[in-house]
């Protein structure tokens, strides 16, 4: 499967049950989609491999998953005042998902109890005419992280190997132009000191389902509905097999791809929570040296 992890229920080495105890404590490395390899023929991810009702790094109790990710958000700004202090790397992380994946509320989840003033968050929305004028990483490249700072993109360059293919405004070979463009500019981050993490937010259509119908059903939340949101779940499995592509042939040592399991909202912001928490612990990150010109200053 890919060299993953089988993790649908009774298939995998650990059991996905709600409060049941695992025969293997699961590893954020078991989800990571496998790297690419260009001496090998591009390899689609299998989604299936994956069930998105999935909590494997939930405790069973939602308020003890709650408390851990109040924990989780405290290190992390503790992390990112250092990320901030020391001006010298960065970090990116892109969320992708189909429609009510929970981007959005995996934003507002996981970096509750963390400085703003340390984060940027960019939303891709369709590209503007000016946009689209240049090439398609030319507005992607302008938002990336600078020295000291944690960016996050709320759908990303990906949309640009998604919604084209699947409209069939590009053809296979521009398709996989466009995946090593992406490996190139990644590359380019991470080599300018960029941590790199990418997170596809895994629902299944039923879920989706509910969660358009509870948007329909609510006035409160029209404002989040479009129609086309209906067009596009006609065409799940078009989505489903243009992301099998685009992970399998982007997921690399530099900028991996993690399949999150989201169907449970609490378990996946804990998942991406830990999963920050342990990129940024192995970054290593300090504050600065102090100044030895300070001491004994006194202030009048």
């Amino acid at each position: 499967m890919n060299g993953l992890l089988p993790v649908k229920p009774g298939s995998g080495p650990f059991s996905l049950d709600d409060g049941k105890k695992m025969a293997k404590k699961p590893e954020l490395d078991d989800f990571r989609v496998p790297f690419f390899d260009a001496g090998k023929k591009l390899k689609p991810f299998d989604l299936s491999a994956i069930d998105p009702s999935a909590k494997p790094f939930s405790s069973g109790a939602k308020e003890e998953d709650r408390e851990r990710l109040a924990a989780i958000g405290a290190q992390l700004d503790d992390l990112q005042e250092k990320l901030h202090a020391q001006r010298r790397q960065r970090v990116l992380l892109v969320l992708q998902g189909m429609d009510t994946s929970g981007k959005d509320g995996t934003v507002r989840a996981v970096f509750h109890d963390v400085d703003p003033l340390g984060l940027r968050i960019v939303p891709f929305r369709a590209p503007s005419e000016r946009e689209a004028a240049h090439d398609f990483l030319w507005r992607v490249h302008a938002q990336a992280p600078q020295a000291g700072e944690f960016a996050i993109f709320n759908r990303s360059h990906y949309e640009d190997v998604l919604v084209p293919r699947v409209l069939k405004q590009i053809d296979a070979d521009q398709c996989e132009r466009r995946y090593r463009h992406i490996r190139a500019f990644e590359s380019l981050l991470a080599d300018s000191g960029t941590t790199i993490v990418k997170c596809f937010l895994h629902i299944s259509k039923d879920e989706q389902r509910e969660r358009l119908q509870a948007r329909i059903d609510d006035p409160t939340k029209h404002w989040k509905f479009d129609v086309s949101d209906l067009e596009a779940r006609k065409q799940w499995s078009d989505y489903q097999a243009a992301y099998a592509d685009a992970l399998g042939a982007t997921s690399t040592e530099y900028a991996p791809w993690y399949i999150i399991p989201g169907n449970s909202k609490t378990h996946r912001n804990v998942m991406v929570a830990e999963l920050l928490l342990r990129t940024m612990q192995d970054m290593k990150l300090e504050f600065p040296p102090a100044k030895e010109s300070l001491k004994g200053v006194k202030v009048d």
